[in-house]
């Protein structure tokens, strides 16, 4: 029998390799056809929902959702949640109808288990627990351990809705890659304020209606913040993630995977890992794309615009309203001009330090929509976005939907964490939302 040659180690990369791979990743321009969603979930008990969930119900519920014939992918989070992503849609109403029917399966299913999904932004139950062992995660929590709790809390506790949004045309315009990214990091306070819903009762942000935007704002110096947007969004963003810290360096032979201290992947570039970190291999094409997934800035650009700070949202319906008016405010090029000028505005007010970690995005998590200039701001976006859902074919539903949370919320200056806690059964700490 032949011999079959072991295959070539990948070869090292350089510096202007690394630059381009991460131009050509980042944003691909062309006409905004497509929209996407991503529904992170805490998995509760129906009849003692403030109880934390033993490892064999939760992973019986996992598997319950992973052998449904979904058309979203489903994938779970380290501390337990559920995340449904859905298939790219070309309309509001493929995305929207696509995640419902797989909701509705996802949901009978768990409810045969005694289970319920709850949209919460950070999970009021404690302790908080990891689920998932594995490389990456063991890796990923003693990295952020080096910094505070605030990265431990971000794995096992938090839950969003993340939209994600073609990057836009390459010409400038307000359809264009430029503009939309821009767009993006100026809406996301906005967006932070009117769907805040994890509130805090103690600690570090005590009083907070969006505690999640404040662990996700303090897990390490650089990893969470938004490139500096004065220049091209593609060299901004380049040198945003070279200039990051290595999270790890993966291992395939079952080793312990590295867990460099104060190596940029820059760095790690140029010295190979020799200078401070004797027998660190060279970086490959393969290291740089892993060390992307270990970023997260508010927008991450993954080809299209991955908005993320978004809190998950209570309710059945309630995770369609950011999906419909993000939608709305950067497809519709009326609405997308409107929520431009207002937030640029806000912003300017506030000064140009980086998002989430600058006095905006500090006021939208803390406050929400009891800021003046933010409610302000959210009336005129969600307005905007309620003209033109027409325009872009959206349901009766989903605009009956989107009117009904205006109403409730934003035309009074508040936003879910809002509403009065959800008395839980359980004493103490379990009982508060």
């Amino acid at each position: 029998m032949p011999q079959v040659s072991p295959a070539p180690p990948p070869a090292p990369l350089s510096e202007e390799q690394a630059e381009d791979l991460v131009h050509g990743i980042c944003f691909k321009t062309g006409p905004p056809r497509l929209l996407g969603a991503e529904l992170e979930w805490l998995v509760l008990d129906a009849e003692r929902p403030g109880r934390p969930l033993s490892p064999e119900r939760l992973r019986a519920a996992h598997d319950a959702a992973h052998a449904l014939p979904l058309n979203s992918r489903v994938t779970v989070e380290p501390g337990g949640q559920l995340e449904l992503s859905s298939a790219p849609a070309t309309s509001l109403s493929g995305c929207v109808d696509g995640l419902q029917s797989d909701l509705t399966a996802v949901r009978a299913a768990l409810r045969a288990q005694g289970l319920v999904l709850e949209g919460h932004g950070q999970d009021p139950r404690v302790p908080h627990r990891r689920l998932l062992a594995s490389p990456r995660y063991d890796a990923m929590e003693a990295y952020f351990d080096r910094t505070g709790p605030a990265g431990r809390a971000m794995m096992r506790a938090s839950a969003s809705v993340q939209v994600c949004v073609d990057a836009g045309y390459e010409e400038p315009g307000v359809l264009g890659h430029s503009r939309r990214w821009r767009l993006a990091h100026l809406l996301g306070a906005v967006l932070v304020a009117a769907f805040a819903n994890s509130p805090a009762y103690e600690g570090p942000y005590a009083d907070w209606r969006c505690a999640r935007q404040g662990n996700w704002a303090d897990i390490d110096s650089r990893r969470s913040l938004a490139p500096p947007l004065d220049g091209p969004p593609r060299s901004g963003w380049t040198r945003q993630a070279l200039d990051t810290e290595v999270m790890c360096v993966r291992s395939d032979d079952g080793a312990p995977w590295t867990i460099p201290h104060g190596l940029t992947f820059r760095d790690w570039l140029r010295t190979g890992g020799d200078a401070g970190h004797p027998g660190l291999r060279s970086p490959t094409a393969e290291d740089l794309e892993y060390h992307l997934t270990t970023l997260f800035p508010p927008v991450r650009p993954r080809g299209h615009l991955e908005l993320r700070m978004i809190d998950a949202q209570p309710g059945d319906d309630g995770w369609l309203v950011p999906v419909a008016v993000v939608h709305a405010l950067f497809d519709d090029p009326e609405a997308a001009e409107t929520a431009y000028r207002v937030t640029k505005a806000l912003a300017d007010a506030y000064g140009s330090a980086p998002a989430p970690r600058n006095p905006l995005w500090r006021a939208a998590a803390r406050h929400g929509l009891t800021d003046p200039e933010l409610r302000a701001a959210a009336k005129t976006c969600f307005r905007a976005a309620a003209e033109a859902l027409p325009r872009l074919g959206a349901s009766d539903h989903v605009r009956e939907t989107v009117g009904a949370f205006t109403e409730r919320f934003v035309l009074r200056g508040r936003c879910p964490a809002d509403d009065p806690p959800r008395p839980l059964p359980a004493a103490g700490k379990e009982a508060r939302r």
